[in-house]
């Protein structure tokens, strides 16, 4: 449970409520278009001519990305492919005030870079505790392919092409933005994604037409609003460190802590995000933890809360990590 609310409520200035107001109207349509299992605008259930994010994927979404160079967990490459491994954005879904949402982490694989990717947010293990792939387990990935104008991705078989019984069609669209949004990251392409099987022909996921080819839905609709790069999960740290991530955050406010393995928090402060309207901006901030004991801490970066207790509740994401003697 985050201790946000409380430790931040009056931290932090409440500035520019006009701002504010802005960004609540920018989630709340955001929300709209993916809150109801019978939205008519189904983020992804129509072709890539309906509302998507056009912009190209940013820097932070590189497989070469220097972030995250460190992000060797879980690799999905073999012994006998004697491919070099690349660093990756895999997304996967994670509780929000929001409702569930995409988080990214950043995965090394080997072999061919997208389809290692595509194959982690789809059956992969994340490394986080607190995040989880939504596709059923007989689902598969044989192949992403990219021509220019198209990203192809090329199930294997069994994976369902059906909505699964239990599955809500909210659920089965984030599963599938969560596809698309990992093959473009790899591709580093906002090209649409069709779903296709071994014959080369177009098939639905999850109940999702793809034939048309779908685009990302926009950043506000389906990922999480503050989500953090480093330090990553389950990571050594120095007693001084850069912690980075992406956010959307009033006035580009990011609170963060550090508390120990009791709870306690032992450092606090904020990093500014870029920007914070209508996406998700890069945020970095150094952590100074001189002084402090060796051992376990859990590092909490969230959304500032300046709504007065009004709104969602602050989003937050936690890693935790390991502080070298």
């Amino acid at each position: 449970m985050s201790t946000f609310g409380s430790t931040f409520g009056s931290t932090f200035p409440r500035r520019h409520l006009a701002s504010l107001a802005t960004l609540a109207l920018v989630g709340a349509l955001g929300l709209s278009a993916c809150g109801s299992d019978d939205s008519a605008t189904d983020p992804a259930s129509g072709p890539v001519t309906g509302a998507t994010d056009t912009s190209s994927p940013s820097a932070s979404e590189s497989s070469t990305a220097s972030a995250s160079a460190s992000a060797s967990g879980g690799s999905d490459g073999t012994d006998d492919d004697p491919a070099p491994a690349g660093t990756v954005p895999v997304y996967y879904a994670g509780d929000t005030p929001q409702g569930t949402r995409l988080f990214r982490e950043f995965r090394k694989v080997s072999g061919d870079l997208a389809t290692g990717a595509a194959s982690m947010a789809v059956s992969g293990v994340p490394l986080d505790p607190d995040y989880r792939t939504l596709f059923p387990t007989d689902a598969g990935i044989a192949s992403v392919s990219h021509d220019g104008d198209r990203i192809t991705v090329t199930v294997e078989a069994g994976t369902p092409t059906d909505r699964p019984s239990g599955m809500s069609r909210k659920t089965a669209r984030l599963a599938v933005q969560a596809l698309i949004y990992t093959a473009q990251g790899a591709l580093q392409s906002r090209d649409p994604v069709t779903v296709v099987d071994a014959s080369g022909s177009p098939v639905r996921l999850l109940g999702i037409d793809t034939a048309d080819g779908l685009g990302n839905a926009p950043q506000l609709n389906v990922l999480a609003l503050v989500n953090v790069t480093a330090p990553e999960q389950d990571s050594t740290e120095p007693a001084t460190f850069t912690a980075s991530g992406v956010a959307s955050s009033p006035e580009g406010n990011v609170p963060w802590q550090v508390s120990d393995s009791s709870g306690k928090v032992v450092k606090q402060g904020f990093a500014t995000a870029e920007g914070y309207m209508g996406q998700l901006f890069p945020w970095e901030v150094q952590v100074d933890l001189s002084g402090l004991p060796a051992g376990q801490y859990t590092f909490e970066a969230s959304t500032d809360d300046q709504s007065g207790g009004e709104g969602f509740d602050p989003t937050s994401d936690t890693k935790a990590f390991t502080l070298k003697p």
